[in-house]
C-alpha cells in the first residue's frame, strides 16, 4: 500500500511539470470576498503569472448568497475548485458531500470587534445588538470566544445574523448595530472613521484553520496535474506576499484588489505580518493543527456531536505535497 501510494505521488509530480496544454478551472467565489483581502493571494498568482506558468487558466464564478454555499455549488458540479470556510466544509463532509480541502487560504484571520464611538469597553456591550454571521462560522466562534474572555455571556447580548463584511459594516454604519466583526480593510477604514475596536479575534482563539480550497475527490482524482499546478501557483502568491523585497508591490495589490488607501494597505499587512501572527499560510499548507481547534470549537457549541472526528477525515494533502507546499 506504501508503495501504491508512493507511485501515484511521484506520478503526479511528474505530470505537474510535464502538462503543457492549458486547463481551465472554474473558481467558485462568493460576491462579498470579490474584492477583499481574502481574495488577495488569488489576484497576486494571476497579475504575477503564476497560473499562466502552470498551464492553468482560472474562470471565477460568482456564487450568490454566503459562504455556506460553496460547497453545495462544488457537489453540483459548478465550480471545480471552491475557496470556503471550515466549519461549512466538515459540515458538509460529515452529511455526504465528496469534498475535500486541498490547500489552505487565511489560517488565523484578525477580526476586529469594532463598536460605536460611545461604546467604551465590551461592559457597554451589555442589552446591545451585536451583528454576528452564522453560528457556525468561524467568525462567530472566535467573537463569542472573545465576548466570554471579556465577561459577557450569551444571554447579556442580542445578535443579530449578518453573513459578510459588507452587510455588518452596513448593519453598524446605519445604527442598528452597535457592533460587528469587521476584517480588513474594513475595520480600519470604521477606526479611522471614528469607530472603536474593542478587541481582536486573535485574543481568544491562537490557532485556527479559517479557510481552504474544496475540491471533489472524483474531479481532483482525475485533474491531477491540473490542481498540482493551481496549488504551486498559490504557494508561490503566498510566498510572494510575504516577501519583504515585495512589501510595495503587496500594498499596491491590495489597493488595486479593495480600493483601500495606500497608508490602509499597508497598516492591513502590518496588522498581519509585523509580527507574523499566522494569518496567512507560509505557501498554502494546510495547518492541521488549526483544522483540529475548528472541530474542537464545533463540538463546544454542539454543532458536531462526539466522538469528534480527525481533520485529516476532510483534507487530501498528495496535492500540496506534489508542490512541495506540505
Amino acid at each position: 500500500m506504501i508503495f501504491r501510494t508512493l507511485a501515484i505521488f511521484v506520478a503526479l509530480a511528474g505530470l505537474s511539470s510535464a502538462h503543457a496544454a492549458s486547463d481551465t478551472l472554474r473558481f467558485g467565489q462568493i460576491p462579498s470576498t470579490a474584492r477583499a483581502v481574502s481574495s488577495l493571494y488569488l489576484y497576486v498568482a494571476q497579475k504575477q503569472g503564476f497560473f499562466a506558468r502552470e498551464n492553468v487558466t482560472i474562470e471565477v464564478v460568482q456564487i450568490p448568497g454566503g459562504t455556506g454555499n460553496m460547497v453545495a455549488a462544488l457537489d453540483r458540479g459548478e465550480v471545480d475548485v471552491t475557496q470556503t470556510a471550515t466549519p461549512y466544509l466538515i459540515q458538509a463532509v460529515r452529511n455526504g458531500s465528496p469534498a475535500i480541502a486541498i490547500a489552505g487560504t487565511t489560517a488565523n484571520p484578525i477580526y476586529s470587534l469594532i463598536a460605536k464611538p460611545q461604546i467604551e469597553n465590551f461592559a457597554d456591550l451589555r442589552g446591545k445588538l451585536i451583528g454576528l454571521s452564522l453560528p457556525v462560522d468561524t467568525i462567530s466562534i472566535s467573537m463569542r470566544k472573545l465576548l466570554s474572555l471579556k465577561g459577557l455571556d450569551p444571554a447579556d447580548y442580542r445578535v443579530k445574523e449578518l453573513v459578510g463584511s459588507p452587510l455588518r459594516a452596513a448593519c453598524l454604519k446605519s445604527g442598528e448595530c452597535d457592533a460587528v466583526p469587521l476584517g480588513q480593510p474594513d475595520d480600519l477604514i470604521a477606526i479611522k472613521d471614528g469607530y472603536r475596536r474593542l478587541g481582536l479575534s486573535t485574543e481568544a482563539v491562537a490557532s485556527f484553520q479559517f479557510e481552504v480550497i474544496a475540491a471533489r475527490r472524483d474531479f481532483a482524482e482525475t485533474h491531477g496535474p491540473a490542481l498540482i499546478g493551481f496549488v504551486s501557483a498559490l504557494a508561490d502568491a503566498f510566498r510572494f506576499i510575504r516577501d519583504p523585497a515585495h512589501r510595495d508591490h503587496a500594498v499596491s495589490a491590495i489597493v488595486a484588489l479593495t480600493g483601500a488607501s495606500d497608508d490602509i494597505a499597508r497598516a492591513t499587512l502590518a496588522l498581519y505580518l509585523d509580527p507574523d501572527r499566522g494569518v496567512l499560510p507560509q505557501h498554502a499548507e494546510i495547518d492541521l493543527g488549526g483544522l483540529a481547534q475548528v472541530i474542537a470549537f464545533m463540538g463546544e457549541g454542539g454543532a458536531i456531536k462526539p466522538p469528534l472526528p480527525a481533520p485529516e477525515q476532510f483534507v487530501d494533502l498528495q496535492y500540496l505535497r506534489a508542490a512541495g507546499a506540505q
